[in-house]
């Protein structure tokens, strides 16, 4: 056991690093997809930037000789995985769209709290009951964000809450997808997933689709890019290492996120968000503390 610490640490430390920079990509698709919402209807978007990620993940997995078609896509574990895709794209956009960018991403920092509760019940890793309590705190750090059953509640921050709970389903579920299935292919149906949930929606909204202007389709194929870049350190990260270890780093997406929110859409932060947003960060920092490093990661399990 003592030998294989340091391989463990490496992982672990590894894996971190990889969620950093996930958190700090994805915070810059999700200004980008805000900008654009404001000339596009959300269809259109959900459509193009899923088929545009799918695209360049398929001609990814060609180059690499991986084949996207096998008996593997079929498992339980990837059609789990497609469900909460669909779902957290599909609101998460929706949030960003409708409510400042700030409170989205604070909102989105609860996912770590959800994720390491679904590994404890999921995978066994061992999650006693001081992180237990850490999450909990957290997720009261969540409802003094949201301030329910006051002037200031806004029930579109629902939105966030429910792709909160897609994302968390996801990155659980991609944990255990088969080792077969690289992170090409996952990234291409993870994107087929959000043209899934495009076309879902737009029998709600009912928007005809717009001819973009010059700098529309620059902001969506930057978005397109960030996304692929971001979803691939996203893989990595919960590949890599214990996840109760590598899944607190996901709290550095709270600030790019609100920083990209105040520089770019001139949006002021509250107390309660600001208290809320330190509750969920010291959760996830005191989660991170308690994990134990030196576990040898086993084997994802179906779910």
């Amino acid at each position: 056991m003592i030998a294989n610490r340091p391989t463990a640490d490496k992982e672990n430390l590894l894996g971190s690093i990889w969620m950093i920079a996930a958190m700090a990509v994805f915070a810059v698709e999700d200004a980008l997809i805000k900008a654009v919402s404001v000339t596009m209807p959300i269809t259109q978007i959900l459509i193009l930037f899923g088929a545009g990620g799918a695209f360049v993940f398929a001609c990814i997995a060609r180059l690499n000789k991986e084949p996207l078609f096998i008996a593997d896509v079929l498992s339980r574990p990837m059609r789990i995985r497609v469900v909460f895709e669909i779902t957290g794209r599909l609101f998460y956009v929706l949030a960003i769209s409708l409510i400042p960018l700030s409170a989205a991403t604070v909102i989105l920092q609860a996912t770590p709290l959800v994720v390491v509760a679904g590994a404890a019940l999921f995978f066994g890793e061992k999650v006693g009951w001081r992180r237990w309590t850490a999450i909990i705190v957290g997720l009261i750090g969540v409802m003094i964000i949201l301030q329910p059953g006051t002037d200031s509640f806004s029930i579109l921050s629902i939105l966030a809450i429910l792709g909160m709970f897609g994302f968390a389903g996801r990155d659980l579920a991609s944990r255990a997808a088969p080792l077969s299935l690289g992170t090409s292919v996952l990234g291409f149906y993870g994107f087929l997933a959000i043209v899934v949930a495009g076309a879902i929606f737009s029998i709600w909204e009912l928007a005809p689709f717009v001819q973009p202007d010059l700098q529309t389709s620059l902001y969506l194929l930057a978005a397109v890019l960030a996304g692929v870049a971001a979803y691939s350190f996203l893989m990595k990260a919960m590949r890599t290492g214990d996840v109760s270890s590598v899944t607190p780093f996901r709290y550095t997406r709270l600030l790019f996120g609100i920083a990209l929110g105040v520089l770019l859409f001139d949006e002021q932060l509250n107390l309660a968000m600001v208290v809320g947003s330190m509750l969920v960060v010291a959760s996830g920092l005191f989660i991170l503390w308690r994990g134990k490093p030196g576990s040898v990661p086993t084997p994802p399990t179906p779910l």
